[in-house]
């Protein structure tokens, strides 16, 4: 059972974080560089992007985190530090700078980046203000969450408290991601913090097998960053015995996990560049796990739907094209669709086909800002969720002059 709290990646027993600006890029007011640090070194575990092209903090993080250990995250955001001839150099002077004002190891730090790609990262503003992000540590999982926002309008962080073998543990997380958002292992940048005591083997078998069914299941454009990164530090300090296999310990802790990752889900797929409205798309009765969230991801990348959605049109009619070109196993004919929102739920589709229905009660419906697109396909036990947003004027408009 999951008990909401507050504080986010700091909720965690042994976690304090932080946010400074630096000025990474001049026309830049808000905090740009954070901080999130654990009293003792921790288990840690990461998936990344699988764009064959980089940023340059993913090749450090792998290599530092190879052991399966770490104590703190420094993040920066305006400048991706990808496609460049010293990014390799850059990210690794970051984790330098923060181990020797922090006490740490230098192979103990989990580095990110997140903005502009293919411009020089300037080292000198993050060496100016590491002292005061350091020296600032504390209840801040606001400010980090702030930091490490590029083109967010929300912040985005959470934090739950669970149980282990009868010992209260707590996990927490903060996320950014708007756009260039259409994963394939996880998605932006995420960090969350947990005080529950488990391998690092465990904690990596975690964090992969849950991104299948969170951040993989994420779309706001279709674009694959170079930067996206999922990574968790789980430092023990809640006492309960080390998860270290499976078992029911391990599942609670899973779910719990679960619970972070798809409420962060939500909140960058509502927060998508130019959104007004959050899609969720629920698939039942395919054939298997796999078939559903082919066809349930097929269809909130579907742009013709998503600028549908926009309109308040229910143009069921590009639900079922998004299932048909989608590659999954499933019979067309035995498809029926529902749009369900605060105003409630109208059936549009049923086996395949357009039923009549209130053109009135579907425009209510479908202004509202958060909608769920029901889907059934047959009688199978397959079952799956992804989420999305719709398509306007603005996501156009904020890509048009991202750079300047």
């Amino acid at each position: 059972m999951l008990k909401e709290i507050k504080g986010g990646v700091c909720a965690p027993k042994g976690f304090s974080a932080n946010g400074v600006l630096c000025g990474i890029r001049k026309n830049r007011t808000k905090r740009d560089l954070a901080v999130i640090f654990s009293e003792v070194q921790a288990s840690a575990a990461a998936v990344y992007t699988k764009n064959l092209v980089k940023g340059a903090p993913l090749t450090v993080t792998k290599n530092n985190i190879s052991d399966g250990k770490a104590q703190a995250v420094i993040c920066n955001s305006g400048n991706a530090n990808t496609c460049n001839a010293n990014g390799i150099e850059i990210a690794e002077q970051m984790c330098e700078l923060l181990a020797n004002k922090a006490g740490i190891s230098q192979k103990d730090v989990i580095v990110a980046s997140t903005g502009v790609i293919g411009q020089p990262l300037d080292i000198s503003p993050i060496a100016n203000k590491i002292g005061d992000l350091v020296d600032g540590l504390g209840n801040n999982s606001a400010l980090a969450c702030e930091a490490i926002m590029t083109t967010d309008t929300k912040p985005k962080e959470i934090a739950f408290e669970f149980e282990i073998g009868g010992t209260k543990c707590k996990i927490g997380g903060i996320a950014k991601g708007s756009g260039m958002i259409h994963p394939n292992m996880a998605t932006m940048l995420v960090f969350v913090t947990t005080d529950c005591a488990i391998s690092s083997e465990m904690l990596q078998k975690a964090l992969k097998t849950d991104v299948e069914t969170s951040f993989n299941m994420v779309s706001v454009d279709g674009d694959t960053s170079t930067n996206d990164m999922v990574s968790i530090l789980a430092n023990g300090m809640a006492g309960n015995k080390e998860i270290a296999s499976e078992g029911a310990e391990f599942i609670a802790f899973c779910e719990a996990l679960h619970g972070v990752t798809s409420y962060l889900c939500k909140m960058i797929a509502g927060d998508g560049e130019g959104a007004t409205k959050l899609l969720e798309c629920c698939v039942n009765g395919a054939v298997d796990e796999l078939n559903a969230r082919i066809i349930a991801k097929s269809v909130i990348c579907s742009s013709l739907f998503k600028a549908a959605m926009f309109g308040a049109d229910a143009n069921w009619g590009r639900v079922l094209c998004a299932i048909g070109y989608s590659g999954a196993n499933v019979d067309v004919s035995a498809v029926d669709v529902s749009f369900k929102s605060n105003k409630g739920t109208i059936h549009v589709c049923k086996n395949g086909a357009g039923i009549p229905f209130s053109e009135e009660l579907a425009k209510e419906i479908l202004l509202e800002k958060e909608i769920q697109i029901l889907i059934k396909v047959g009688d199978g036990v397959g079952t799956a969720v992804a989420w999305g947003c719709d398509l306007t004027y603005d996501y156009v408009k904020i890509n048009g002059d991202y750079r300047t």
